[in-house]
């Protein structure tokens, strides 16, 4: 199996570092408004990753945080006159709300930045101890020049960052900074109504960087298998936890780093984020889609290094392929009920062969777009092996168990219900087939348009008549 790892741009051979086991932190998302559809892309893409390995037989210890403190939770807990742990539950309640039906996973653990404060105290400590962090009018800044390679993950010039470092500065930051590209572990209180802690260094609170540092070693240990995130953390957050963990801890940090692409928007493709303003929350398109589940496979369905170009007509597109996939698994499934027993021998190796290259796909670093081709392969088998006259309920299982569980990786569930038991649909259905018998063919339309104002679809069939919902 191959993973890209973004610190050397290439593919690399993925080999746990426990056998069974893999641990993978991935940066969740800061908890001061709803999550946009972004932010759900990297949710959707890391969770279609550890929903692959577990496939594969792994056991994964899968850690994804909630910055819980920082300046926009401060500046939006102010403006809606609440404190910032109540605007962080509010938004880490609406974070659970909106990626459920979107059937993205709770992490193995889901910690928050101000449940590890001692940690993080103790953690600024030592790099203090160890002269890779000074304190400056209460702030504490890391010498970013002290750390060797740093930089490396961003694949920048350091004279080029240091220099936009410093046009990013005001005279008074300048000042406190011994270089301006130190960035803050811990953060001076401002005002004496500012949410803060206790420290060597008075009060205050912790950096953002700091703050995964900490979480991602608390839980996994110090060097760990896969970090992951936006490729937008890659400069400057991803490049920072490098340099904290690995200035305190002497031991490499992390052995494949993994970063989803963008969500993009309009015309020029311009990236979602909420500082643009160019954003759609998850909340509210969920408010306007009737299944989510198209949402899900949109953006499962696309490798998680590539952009997606979020747009109508791509979802539209994503809804007739989704069905497409729905429709031939309900076909497959309604010969069931007539099918012989055992197994037809030539279909099952065909099955067999689509799903090697469904594994093949996806073990290149997560390959979907040729892994769907491979539910494709099998959507179209299913159609025709129901098309035959006599059919085995092996293979029919088979086939059918296959497609729910390769779009179970992909997140993408539900196949495996049945249509809810309806009498009166059943009733009219039965009254249609007396219709058609006795050749009353105005009463059976009757009877067609009349369930279709319902939403109800029917396919006349040689094993009889079928339906499900619109």
């Amino acid at each position: 199996m191959k993973v890209f790892n973004t610190m050397t741009l290439t593919k690399e051979e993925f080999i746990p570092m426990h056998t069974n086991e893999i641990n993978m932190y991935v940066c969740g998302p800061t908890v001061y408004n709803y999550i946009h559809i972004g932010n759900a892309r990297s949710a959707i893409a890391f969770d279609t990753i550890r929903r692959y390995f577990e496939y594969k037989g792994y056991q994964v210890n899968y850690v994804s945080n909630f910055t819980d403190i920082d300046d926009k939770m401060i500046n939006t807990a102010r403006a809606e006159n609440i404190t910032v742990p109540e605007l962080a539950d509010k938004f880490i309640a609406a974070y659970f709300e909106d990626t459920k039906p979107l059937n993205v996973r709770p992490a193995t653990v889901q910690p928050r930045a101000t449940d590890n404060i001692p940690e993080i105290i103790v953690f600024v400590q030592d790099l203090v101890d160890k002269g890779y962090a000074y304190e400056s009018a209460g702030d504490v800044y890391y010498r970013a020049s002290k750390f060797d390679d740093y930089g490396a993950l961003a694949h920048q010039d350091v004279a080029e960052m240091e220099h936009n470092a410093a046009g990013r500065l005001d005279d008074a930051e300048m000042d406190r900074k011994e270089d301006p590209m130190d960035f803050a572990v811990w953060k001076a209180s401002k005002t004496d109504d500012e949410i803060s802690w206790e420290s060597p260094w008075g009060q205050g609170r912790p950096g953002w960087h700091i703050e995964c540092s900490v979480m991602a070693t608390k839980y996994l240990g110090n060097h760990f298998d896969i970090h992951g995130g936006g490729i937008d953390l890659a400069f400057p957050h991803h490049t920072n936890e490098i340099a904290q963990s690995e200035a305190k801890t002497g031991e490499t940090f992390v052995n494949k780093w993994l970063h989803n692409g963008f969500v993009t928007v309009g015309d020029e493709e311009e990236k979602m984020s909420k500082s643009l303003g160019n954003f759609t929350t998850v909340h509210d398109l969920l408010q306007e889609i009737d299944d989510p589940m198209v949402l899900r496979f949109f953006m499962a369905t696309t490798q998680y290094r590539r952009p997606i170009a979020f747009s109508e007509k791509n979802m539209t597109q994503a809804a007739r392929n989704l069905e497409r996939i729905r429709t031939g698994y309900r076909n497959l499934k309604f010969r069931l009920a007539d099918a012989n027993p055992g197994q037809n021998a030539e279909t099952d190796a065909k099955v067999a062969d689509l799903v090697a290259k469904y594994v093949e796909a996806m073990d290149d670093d997560f390959n979907v777009q040729n892994a769907l081709a491979a539910v494709y392969g099998l959507v179209e088998l299913a159609n025709i092996y129901a098309e035959q006259t006599a059919v085995q309920s092996e293979t029919v299982t088979n086939i059918l168990n296959q497609i729910e569980t390769l779009m179970g990786v992909f997140g993408v569930d539900g196949f495996a219900q049945e249509e809810e038991a309806d009498t009166d649909i059943q009733a009219l259905i039965d009254e249609r087939d007396a219709a058609r018998a006795n050749r009353d063919f105005a009463r059976s339309d009757e009877i067609r348009d009349e369930l279709s104002a319902q939403g109800v679809i029917l396919e006349d069939t040689p094993q009889g008549t079928r339906w499900h919902k619109a």
